[in-house]
């Protein structure tokens, strides 16, 4: 073999050998549609309970965690339950974003279950944030239930990057706000404080990604492997985080959680972050009278409403909370911003030019069902 072709052959082995290796690796993001349905029994209920409960889970949570379970009493007769197991400690040691979670978990139900012809009887059991059984609820068959279209359930997602800086129109604010006016409040990137709230939210994360305790439950709760992500079926996957391509590739393959501690990725967390406020129509803050478990529920609730609006009308939005997570931001966002009521939501939002589909993770129905 003379030179010319050695280095012809050692050229292809190369090749060869790396096309070997990337065929063995992780390849493929997992995302929702690649979840299979995994019903093995053990509570029968009904297949209408069943597909109410598929729509509930599509609820948003922190870092996706999915903080519910639900109680089986018997057929259209459940409790709804909060999952210690799943609350974030570090980032909302009093529970109040697990209970805002949980109020858009029984919105969904209660959308749902119009649609199959049911009203909801709601009773709050729990009395404080901590209490493990949160609301108890019925299904009555009525023959004038209100219907919704469950479409905008499955398809809502939440999407991080390329808003426009376009200022929400008046229609559309009043579409969002609509019996709603006392709640949600519109900024927008005209206003003195929407350059305050980047500013704050950019400082809040760096505040965050130094806090060990909170990089540590973050990064519990990303999945970089698709393993991961199957096995689990939630928390912040690299699709959810709308990280593709070569990226993605290596992180799936390279990172893990060890990777989130390093001071590199709390740096490219921050510049994420000041890149996403850079762009924007400006911010909706949702408040509340007070923070007792109805009105943090309601709450919840009335974020659901607000997220199954905006796909219509190609309004993104992104809650950025860490303002409301950090002590040394939280204080002074009621005298700069002017609002007396309790903030609870604090969410990035601007339209957008195309709508993808959904792909953060959802356990199965299975998985979060309990029997008394």
């Amino acid at each position: 073999m003379n030179r010319r072709n050695f280095i012809a052959f050692a050229g292809a082995t190369i090749v060869v050998a790396g096309g070997v290796y990337y065929l063995s690796t992780d390849k493929k993001n997992f995302v929702r549609a690649d979840i299979k349905d995994e019903w093995t029994g053990g509570i029968s209920i009904k297949e209408d309970e069943r597909t109410i409960l598929q729509l509930a889970s599509l609820a948003p949570s922190g870092h996706n965690t999915q903080p519910w379970f639900v109680k089986y009493i018997e057929p259209y007769h459940w409790i709804i339950g909060s999952d210690k197991s799943k609350w974030l400690l570090a980032v909302d040691p009093t529970q109040r974003e697990t209970m805002l979670s949980i109020g858009a978990f029984l919105q969904n139900i209660e959308y749902a279950a119009g649609n199959f012809g049911y009203s909801c009887q709601f009773t709050v059991l729990a009395t404080s944030n901590q209490d493990e059984d949160i609301a108890e609820v019925k299904f009555i068959k009525t023959y004038n239930s209100e219907t919704f279209d469950i479409q905008k359930i499955k398809e809502r997602r939440t999407i991080r990057s390329n808003y426009l800086a376009d200022i929400l129109k008046k229609e559309d604010v009043a579409y969002l706000t609509t019996d709603e006016y006392d709640f949600i409040r519109y900024i927008p990137n005209s206003a003195k404080e929407h350059q305050w709230l980047n500013e704050q939210t950019i400082e809040a994360n760096r505040i965050q990604t130094c806090r060990d305790d909170a990089e540590k439950e973050l990064a519990e709760w990303i999945r970089f492997s698709s393993k991961d992500a199957k096995v689990h079926c939630d928390g912040l996957t690299l699709a959810s985080m709308e990280i593709e391509g070569i990226a993605a590739w290596y992180l799936r393959n390279f990172y893990g959680k060890a990777d989130v501690m390093k001071n590199s990725f709390r740096e490219k967390s921050v510049d994420s972050v000041i890149e996403q406020v850079s762009s924007s129509a400006g911010w909706l803050l949702i408040t509340s009278k007070d923070n007792s478990v109805v009105t943090l529920l309601e709450t919840g609730k009335r974020l659901q409403r607000l997220l199954l609006k905006i796909r219509e009308r190609n309004i993104a939005i992104h809650p950025m909370t860490q303002i409301l997570e950090e002590k040394a931001t939280s204080q002074t966002i009621h005298s700069y911003i002017g609002v007396n009521d309790n903030v609870q939501f604090i969410l990035r939002a601007g339209y957008v030019k195309s709508y993808p589909q959904p792909v953060s993770l959802r356990r199965p129905v299975n998985r979060f069902l309990r029997k008394i």
